[in-house]
Order: C-alpha cells, then structure tokens, then sequence
C-alpha cells in the first residue's frame, strides 16, 4: 500500500509503502473489542470501597436483650439491614480487575486499528517534524493539516520516533492533541484518535517494534508444540 508524503505545511511531497503486514489487515469486530476492554480493565484502578459489617465503627453492644421484647433477636446495629450498617456485596478496592489476552491476539488488534486509519486516509505521513517548543506554531501545522486532510476529525495522535520534548511542550496545552512513541502504541489511543500524524522515521520502528513481538510469539509456540510432540 502506498500513500502520500506530506511536509510542515501539509504539501505533498512524495510516496511512502506501507507494509501489509501492518497496514492491510481486515479488521475483526470481536477482537478489537477484547482487546479493548483487556486495556481498559488492566488500567483500572477501583477506587471504590464499601465497609462489611466487621469493619464500620460500632455495633459492639448488643441493642435489647435476646428474650422477653418480642422483637426479633439482635446482636449488632451495623449489620446490612441496619441504617448506618455494613454493606452487603458492595465494590472492594482490593478487587482485581485484569484481564488476559494473548500477545499475538493483541498486537493483531493494534494492526487492525492502524488499518483502518491507513484505508481510510486518516494515516499522515510526515517527511520531516521539526518544531519550535510554541504553542502558536504547532496549532498553525495542526490547522494546516486539518483543512487538507478531509474528515480530519476533532482527535488527533502525533507519533514520533523518540521523546521530542519540543513537540510535547508545543502540543501539550492544545485540546483534543496527543503524543505518543512509535515503540509504546496501544490500541485504545490509535481507535480513540480520528486521524494520526506520524513521521515517516517512526514507520520502521513500528514495523520492527511488533512485526518482532508477532515472530517471536509464533517461534515460541512451534517449540512449545516441538516439545509436546516428542
């Protein structure tokens, strides 16, 4: 797959080939969606917490005696049917929420996101990325790209090679921008974004980031199913 090479000033200056491997894969609903939700789960923190009867403060003197009130028997106020009592089944901050997914299985998904963007024109291609650490220049090269791309969309993704601080000083007070490194993408940003912008440096090093982790993955596996069979 081949598409345009853009400069500073969203001009046209040439082609680039995209490999296949990465930027032509159909997409499959049910693991983009399980990969996904595998993130977002690893992510989540579960800040919220409900005390049990045993540990809200109170409740050590028994309320009446066990005979003779007619009333039903009682040895604590904070049990759950209680106001001011423990609760039953609720959230625990101690709750662990990960989730697994195989490593080819995801980076499968993160091919299929970056095909989208590629098949539907919302991959920009960069030749050269040279910015001064100012807001006002880079929302100036944003807004070019912005009226030449169609569709650009209102979430964007600047992926570059290495950690460019003049790009994320530039960037990071513009709304709807983000930045990430060719080698550290996830799934969750490429599907969030409506357009990425990537330097034409950091296409080898996605290509040699997880075409490798895919190798590596499929060559584990034969040695394991070696093994099995002998």
């Amino acid at each position: 797959m081949k598409i345009s090479v853009y400069n500073q000033l969203a001009e046209t200056v040439g082609e680039v080939e995209l490999n296949d491997k990465i930027y032509a894969v159909k997409p499959t609903k049910h693991l983009l969606a399980e990969a996904v939700r595998t993130q977002l789960s690893n992510a989540r923190k579960g800040l919220a917490h409900t005390k049990t009867r045993a540990e809200v403060s109170g409740g050590g003197k028994k309320p009446w005696k066990q005979k003779g009130t007619g009333r039903a028997r009682a040895g604590s106020t904070r049990g759950p049917i209680w106001r001011h009592g423990g609760v039953s089944f609720g959230p625990r901050s101690e709750r662990n929420w990960e989730l697994k997914i195989n490593k080819k299985a995801k980076t499968k998904a993160l091919f299929m996101s970056l095909s989208d963007k590629a098949t539907t024109g919302h991959l920009i291609v960069v030749e050269n990325f040279k910015i001064e650490p100012k807001t006002k220049e880079f929302v100036k090269i944003h807004a070019a790209f912005a009226k030449a791309v169609k569709d650009f969309g209102k979430n964007s993704l600047f992926l570059v090679p290495t950690k460019n601080e003049a790009v994320v000083r530039a960037s990071r007070n513009v709304p709807n921008v983000n930045q990430a490194l060719a080698n550290s993408l996830n799934i969750v940003d490429v599907l969030k974004a409506d357009t990425i912008i990537v330097t034409k440096d950091s296409l080898p090093i996605i290509e040699k980031t997880y075409l490798k982790e895919v190798v590596k993955t499929a060559t584990a596996k034969k040695a394991v199913a070696k093994k099995q069979v002998a």
